[in-house]
């Protein structure tokens, strides 16, 4: 159990599907927790508004509501709080958003990441972790993705952002000796999921009777990750920040700054698009009407996580079975949408 007399952990995108979890998980191992949320309409606000209300009321945990792109809002959380570790999962998500809305991209992946960089930088924090993405790798066709390969071509603007994110943390790493740590989602799903993710599209589909897009024409292969996994492995790297050691005194004889990090978190299993969705038809019960699309603009073909260098550090790697993560889902949405 942690000492609840300890400073706290900001946790940003609180209201968000990972930093939601991530939050509920360091409060059950006893951490004091400030969760920060504008609470946008990028999806159903309601739906962040339920996860939040898991949270608000629990003790240890406070909540602020603010956009991590107000400079001075995120300047005040910061002073008043004076977080020990900062777990960094609020963005703009969504690769087909992006060519929609490319400003709200730069507002609150860069300049946003930026006001957090400032604000661990002004509270000494003793470790930053932050969300990145899979969409860094582009449409490389080195797999399994690795993070020692190159990843100079992103084919979207979100995708841009998060390697810009990591190229900013190197910089206050380096700088500033702010130990930080990226961390590389991949395709995210689970219960209290983003509407806007593939999982929750294909389920309410099939129970509202309506066609699920395929785009490719089902020529597609995902790392499908379930939730618990990603939230759990969040944890692990944000409570064990880096340290320089004698291998990390050798990154920076090459230039790296050795309190710098980045990881992949996948289930390192990707599943062909069309066997996902024969999956989630087995669990829904249901058979799916199904529309065939071309390639979308942004999308990847594939994604395919190494996490050898996680497994090497913190021992841990993902391991729930798509078909089991998908059935937890469907019940959860049954039940939400039930109860609404």
């Amino acid at each position: 159990m942690a000492d609840q007399n300890s400073a706290p952990i900001l946790v940003t995108g609180a209201a968000g599907f990972i930093g939601f979890y991530v939050a509920r998980m360091l409060l059950d191992a006893g951490h004091l927790v400030v969760g920060v949320d504008n609470l946008n309409s990028y999806y159903d606000v309601n739906l962040k508004k339920a996860r939040l209300d898991q949270l608000v009321g629990r003790n240890g945990f406070a909540f602020h509501r603010a956009d991590i792109a107000d400079r001075q809002a995120i300047a005040r959380i910061f002073e008043d709080v004076r977080p020990s570790h900062v777990a960094h999962l609020a963005a703009q998500p969504g690769v087909r958003y992006s060519l929609e809305n490319p400003h709200a991209y730069i507002e609150s992946n860069i300049a946003g990441f930026m006001n957090i960089l400032e604000g661990c930088r002004a509270c000494g924090v003793a470790h930053l972790a932050y969300a990145s993405s899979s969409s860094v790798y582009g449409n490389s066709p080195d797999v399994p993705y690795s993070t020692d390969q190159n990843v100079d071509h992103p084919i979207s603007l979100y995708a841009a952002t998060k390697k810009s994110n990591e190229l900013m943390a190197h910089v206050y790493s380096h700088l500033w000796n702010i130990p930080t740590t990226g961390l590389r989602f991949f395709t995210v799903y689970g219960p209290w999921g983003r509407p806007d993710m593939a999982a929750y599209l294909f389920t309410r589909a099939i129970r509202e009777g309506k066609p699920i897009k395929i785009f490719n024409n089902g020529d597609l292969r995902r790392d499908f990750t379930y939730i618990d996994d990603i939230a759990t492995g969040v944890v692990k790297v944000l409570l064990s920040p880096p340290g320089e050691d004698g291998e990390q005194a050798a990154d920076r004889d090459r230039g790296v700054a050795p309190l710098y990090r980045l990881y992949n978190i996948g289930n390192s299993e990707p599943v062909d698009l069309m066997k996902m969705i024969e999956t989630l038809e087995k669990v829904a019960g249901q058979k799916a009407v199904k529309e065939y699309l071309p390639m979308q603009p942004g999308d990847v073909h594939e994604t395919f996580a190494d996490t050898s260098a996680l497994e090497r550090d913190f021992g841990f790697k993902v391991y729930t079975p798509l078909e089991e993560g998908l059935a937890a889902f469907v019940d959860w949405y049954d039940g939400y949408h039930a109860a609404k």
